[in-house]
């Protein structure tokens, strides 16, 4: 039995992109306008997809405007942060509401501040920079 010439071209596309697809991070170098620094662009494409989707899910749901404003977002946060500081400060934003002492681990702390500080810096960034409503 012949395979259909749409069914083979549908089964080639299907394997380029899962060939993409890949959980480790990429490795491109990239230059932030303000500082000159150069970055490593370190984010998993499942992060940035979780990203986007909580992202869309704030601002009204899933459509064309939400999806590139919010896919927007990540990038420009990935050019102001690596990785590792983003999740870091994402931990730190997130367990900072922890009452008591158990809370003052996440509160307190020098890094703790500057990190929320450079993820609130970068929000506000991509924010201004995507258009996000």
């Amino acid at each position: 039995m012949k395979a259909s010439p749409l069914l083979s071209m549908l089964t080639m596309a299907l394997m380029t992109i899962s060939a993409g697809c890949s959980t480790t991070p990429e490795q491109t170098p990239v230059t932030t306008p303000v500082a000159g620094q150069t970055l490593v662009n370190d984010f998993p494409t499942r992060d940035r997809v979780e990203y986007v989707l909580n992202c869309v899910a704030q601002h009204g749901g899933l459509n064309y405007i939400n999806q590139y404003a919010c896919g927007c977002k990540i990038d420009k946060i990935a050019e102001k942060l690596s990785f590792s500081d983003y999740e870091a400060a994402k931990t730190f934003n997130y367990l900072k509401s922890t009452p008591g002492e158990s809370g003052g681990v996440f509160r307190d702390p020098k890094q703790s501040k500057d990190l929320r500080a450079q993820l609130k810096e970068a929000d506000a960034y991509a924010e201004k920079s995507c258009f996000v409503k």
